[in-house]
């Protein structure tokens, strides 16, 4: 199974940014050197989140600094990017890193985000499927053009892609209306945890259901990725309190930075899933095994299990909170020794 490491970029700390930047790029080039078998990075901006607001730029970085492992966005978020300035960048970026790029694509939730940009939140869900009518072809045949509010007049793009892009791009999908639209596109599945684990098969079943509908039995879907969290330490003990120290703090940060307190929050058209996700307080929050991967070794790789076997993914993404703090080092180097090789030689098809 594929197995990626996911840099977060949460800065959680009191010092300089360009101490954070330089201990995050040295993590995302040690986990080449570690066994993982890509590095995936997360556009965010204005908030202490996410540091990455180009992921294809830092990307390109991280190809000219590592030789083997594929580079990926978790995610890319659509509506906020001109179709055909992305489409030149992802196509530049393929060929920096040597054909190693992964795409995952998003449309976003962050209102504060959005109105950086000045996009409206409510036409998010239109203009991430303009952008990927648009950006998708355009990757395939170097041409880019057309699109109702667009109205991209016909041009090539240079340099000419360098090879297929299929099979190698996803789409976020948490809302119960996103999985059909993933299949329809034909573009993977990107899971994150942010429901029960039931809610989240039904939501596979529905992609597999769509998927085969339109095309065909002999087509078989891309299994999906999952994003998770992983806590890993030699005593159960520990594992539990480094987990439950790190879902608390990132609880904060991210109440914080999707206004999910706010009054408003998923009352948005296309988002009224998330009236969900509005936050409990901290002493009720649900640090469930599926929130957080922790324990031992062996227990993480039978929580790992469970997921694999619950979703037949092809690959997880793991997120190691607190990086470059010590609890995220320690954890990242444990769980490399100890559940990497494992996690690497278990069955499952990759389509990148």
């Amino acid at each position: 199974m594929h197995v990626g490491f996911e840099a977060a970029f949460q800065h959680r700390g009191s010092y300089p940014d360009a101490d954070f930047m330089r201990k995050e790029l040295h993590a995302c080039v040690q986990a080449e050197t570690l066994g993982f078998d890509s590095i995936w990075l997360t556009e965010h901006h204005f908030s202490n989140y996410g540091l990455i607001a180009d992921p294809l730029q830092a990307l390109s970085y991280l190809a000219a600094r590592t030789s083997r492992v594929r580079l990926g966005t978790a995610v890319l978020v659509l509506p906020w990017h001109d179709p055909v300035r992305l489409a030149e960048q992802i196509i530049l970026a393929d060929h920096l890193s040597g054909g190693r790029l992964v795409l995952g694509l998003g449309r976003g939730l962050a209102k504060d985000e959005f109105e950086g940009f000045r996009v409206p939140l409510d036409e998010s869900r239109a203009r991430f499927a303009e952008c990927a009518e648009l950006v998708l072809p355009a990757l395939e045949t170097g041409f880019i053009e057309g699109g109702e509010t667009t109205r991209q007049p016909r041009r090539e793009l240079r340099p000419r892609p360098l090879k297929s892009f299929q099979g190698r791009v996803f789409s976020a999908s948490v809302s119960p209306e996103s999985s059909p639209l993933v299949a329809k596109m034909g573009l993977g599945m990107m899971l994150i945890i942010f429901k029960p684990l039931h809610l989240m098969e039904q939501d596979v079943q529905r992609y597999r259901g769509t998927w085969s509908d339109l095309h065909g039995m002999a087509s078989e879907p891309p299994g999906p990725l999952l994003s998770v969290v992983v806590v890993v330490d030699k005593s159960t003990d520990r594992a539990l309190e480094i987990a439950k120290k790190h879902n608390d703090r990132s609880h904060d940060v991210a109440v914080a930075h999707y206004g999910m307190a706010d009054k408003d929050f998923g009352r948005t058209e296309g988002y009224e899933f998330y009236q969900s996700m509005r936050p409990v307080a901290r002493t009720d929050l649900d640090l469930t095994p599926s929130t957080v991967v922790h324990g031992t070794p062996d227990q993480v790789l039978e929580q790992l299990e469970t997921l694999h076997r619950t979703f037949d993914l092809q690959g997880l993404l793991t997120i190691f909170h607190g990086i470059p703090d010590q609890d995220g080092h320690d954890s990242l180097h444990t769980f490399a020794e100890y559940c990497l090789p494992e996690l690497k030689s278990w069955p499952a098809e990759s389509t990148f």
